[in-house]
């Protein structure tokens, strides 16, 4: 959520469900906020992330939810920026295997990978190919392809785990193809 929200974020709640909110939700918290700011410094860690996340004027808050929802665990990170809230949603799947299940609005199962891109389109045909295609010609493989959409035809998603680093040419390509509405290189 840090690499794609950017440096407008205003506040950070982390919510814990099911399982996780049996856990002592200081250490979540303090390597959500770590992974947060990895964008903005790279002196951060999980023990001096709130001290830094205050200093930077970001309200924190820690909600636990002890109900069980969809999953027996859960932990989800909302960013409140000029634009809004943006959600991230986590959980376990077989509580070893994390995966990423919610973004911004949008279901997905996505396992992260050290390399991924995070796209935003229309729910049009011809997008996948096109991306393959344009991925292939810079000789970058695809390692795992998710997809998600809010309604058929509406905005989708892609989580797309590769092989390499996406440079900005490859980037710009990305983003001229018909329907892509934001692409945006992560690591993790």
């Amino acid at each position: 959520v840090g690499q794609i929200a950017g440096t407008e974020i205003r506040s950070i709640d982390v919510e814990v469900e099911g399982h996780a909110a049996e856990l002592n939700i200081k250490p979540i918290t303090g390597a959500v906020l770590a992974g947060l700011m990895r964008t903005w410094s790279d002196t951060v860690n999980m023990v001096n992330a709130p001290h830094l996340a205050k200093e930077r004027g970001l309200s924190v808050r820690e909600i636990r939810n002890e109900g069980e929802g969809d999953y027996h665990t859960l932990v989800a990170v909302t960013v409140g920026t000029e634009h809004g809230p943006k959600r991230v949603e986590g959980t376990l799947f077989g509580n070893r295997a994390p995966r990423l299940v919610g973004i911004f609005g949008v279901r997905v199962e996505a396992e992260l990978s050290p390399r991924m891109i995070y796209i935003v389109n229309s729910d049009e045909p011809g997008f996948i190919g096109a991306l393959g295609t344009t991925l292939g010609r810079h000789g970058i493989n695809i390692a795992t392809f998710n997809l998600g959409r809010r309604t058929e035809g509406g905005e989708a998603v892609a989580l797309v785990a590769v092989d390499d680093p996406i440079t900005p040419e490859v980037k710009s390509e990305l983003c001229a193809l018909p329907g892509v509405r934001d692409v945006v290189p992560l690591s993790f």
